[in-house]
Order: C-alpha cells, then structure tokens, then sequence
C-alpha cells in the first residue's frame, strides 16, 4: 500500500467500495477513507515496533491525562512537600524525593504533561510551517519558489538548536516561548519533503485535467495536493514530535523553560542545581532522563512504521 492508494480521490471507487450507482460522490469517497483506514490498520498492526510504540505512548497519554488522580494535585506544591530533602527511594516515594522533599515520581507524573504538550503543539507549528512552504513552493515555479527555498536552505544549514535558545533568550520565559522557538526553527526538513512530493504529484495527469476544467491555483492545492502529501505529513509529524520533545527539554535543562511549570527537562535543570550529580542523587537525575528517552523511542518507532506501512520499499524490518 502507498499514499496514493491512501489519498486518491480522482480515482474510481476500487475494486473493495461496492460501484453503487446511486451512491454520491460524497458517499463513495467516505466509503474508500474507510477502507484505506482499514488497510492501513491491517498493515500497521503487523508491525510489532509500531504496536510497542503506540502502547507505550497510550500508556504515557493516559499516566498524563490522569495525573491529578494518580498522584493528588498538590503533590508540586513545595509547602505540601512531607518528605526529606533528597530522600532515597522508599516505600511512601518510590522514586526518592527532590531538594524540596517532593516525590520525584508525582513530579515525573505532572511533568509529561507539559512535555507532551509541548511536543504535540511545537512538532503541529513546525509541520504546518513545513507544509504550506513545500506544497506553494513545489506549485509555484520560477522566482517566488527559488526564494522560498533558498529562505529554507539557510533555516536548514544553521544549527536548530542555536536558534532555538537565541529565540526563547530573547522571549519572555514561557511555554508558548518554548513551542514558537522549537517550531519556527525546525520546519525546513518538512518543507523540503513535502515540496518533492508536491512536484511528484502535479506531474500526474489528472492535475492537467483539473487545471483544463477550470481549477485555480488554491483548488489544486488544497483538493489535490494536500490530500496526496498528507500521508507523508503525518508520518513525519511523529517523527517531529521526538525531536521537538528532547529540544523541550535541553532548553529546559539550560534554563530556557517557564521555571514555575515542572517539566522534564525542568527536572533535570533542578537537580543539576540541587547538586544531584555531585551528590550521586540517582533517584533525581535518572528517571525524567529515562522518561524522555522512552518517549522519543516510542515516537520514533511509530513514525518509521507508518513510513513503512505508506512506502513499503523502504523494507523497515518488522
């Protein structure tokens, strides 16, 4: 299966959607979203490291969603705190406690919310910046696109990174902050993907007769285009969502972060402060190391097995 079997609208109704002539337009085209989701399904569930990593991230989502029933919701509060400072692992904190005496795993539980969330909305920002530019700059031809690209080509030689920090340095220190400078600086490998299949697409003859019928610029974007790209889109929006995750994180550990939201990256700036390296504080410094690592593990087996399961030359061993 391909993307184009996935996205084909101006193809026939298939050999699987029953050629009712009496069925709409609307209907039949439903009925062949339903059938594509139902193969992609089939193949994607015959991947094992794509079901392991779309468990793993449920499991995290639901840990997320759940935080306050899981772990109460004054467990960030340091004036609640009942531990020690720095405790070692127990029976009442299992992952030991923080300077403030905080259980580190109540502060592991709050702190993939704002990871998540910030993954999720900076890897959105970054992959529609990406789309938009691919698909106008892979339509429009002649100085408009070699600008466009060229703006891209200098996005994408300069280190991510570096213009990441110099962003949320010069912004106020915020979320929102951390979610722009991760996704305004790291679109240029989307937009570069999608402008390829863009051009692959509007060679193939039914753009010419959409165009010959009368179809305008924004039509054969939006209804032809897009529809063909968004199968690569999705596969590497997961793909994003990891590296956008560890970009949360190492401007969280450098103090970039909103200080007064627990993240895990957040985390690992605290414990650094608190002296946790030197002390051989274990318990304070591993395990939000170990949930960012797992997290970007999990997205990135499910972004290789959709990219697997949409292109299946690619061979990724199953």
């Amino acid at each position: 299966m391909t993307a184009d079997s996935l996205t084909a609208k101006d193809a026939g109704p298939g050999p699987d959607v029953p050629k009712d002539p009496g069925r709409s337009p609307r209907a039949l085209a439903r009925a062949r979203r339903r059938l594509a989701a139902a193969r992609f399904w089939r193949s994607y569930r015959s991947h094992r490291a794509g079901l392991w990593g779309l468990g793993g991230l449920l499991v995290i989502a639901l840990v997320a969603i759940c935080a306050p029933l899981l772990v109460g919701s004054d467990s960030q509060s340091v004036t609640h705190a009942s531990g020690g400072p720095l405790a070692p692992p127990s029976g009442d904190f299992p992952l030991g406690t923080d300077q403030f005496g905080r259980s580190v795993l109540a502060l592991l539980v709050y702190g993939s919310r704002v990871s998540l969330t910030v993954g999720l909305l900076a890897a959105f920002l970054c992959v529609a910046i990406g789309t938009v530019v691919g698909i106008v700059a892979g339509h429009f031809r002649g100085w408009f696109a070699t600008v466009l690209m060229r703006v891209t080509d200098w996005f994408l030689v300069m280190p991510t990174l570096v213009l990441a920090i110099a962003l949320a340095t010069v912004m106020s220190r915020s979320i929102w902050t951390v979610i722009i400078a991760i996704g305004v600086t790291t679109w240029p490998t989307t937009a570069r993907l999608v402008r390829a299949q863009t051009l692959a697409v509007e060679s193939r003859p039914y753009i010419e007769r959409a165009r010959a019928l009368g179809g305008g610029h924004l039509h054969v974007m939006l209804r032809h285009v897009l529809p063909n790209v968004m199968p690569l889109v999705l596969a590497q929006t997961t793909l994003v969502i990891s590296n956008a995750i560890l970009t949360e994180a190492t401007l969280a550990f450098l103090g970039l972060s909103d200080p007064t939201v627990t993240s895990w990256g957040g985390m690992l700036q605290d414990a650094r402060e608190a002296g946790a390296v030197s002390a051989g504080d274990w318990w304070y410094l591993a395990p939000p190391g170990i949930a960012i690592a797992l997290v970007s593990l999990a997205f990135t087996m499910c972004g290789r097995t959709i990219e697997s399961v949409l292109n299946p030359k690619l061979g990724v061993a199953r």
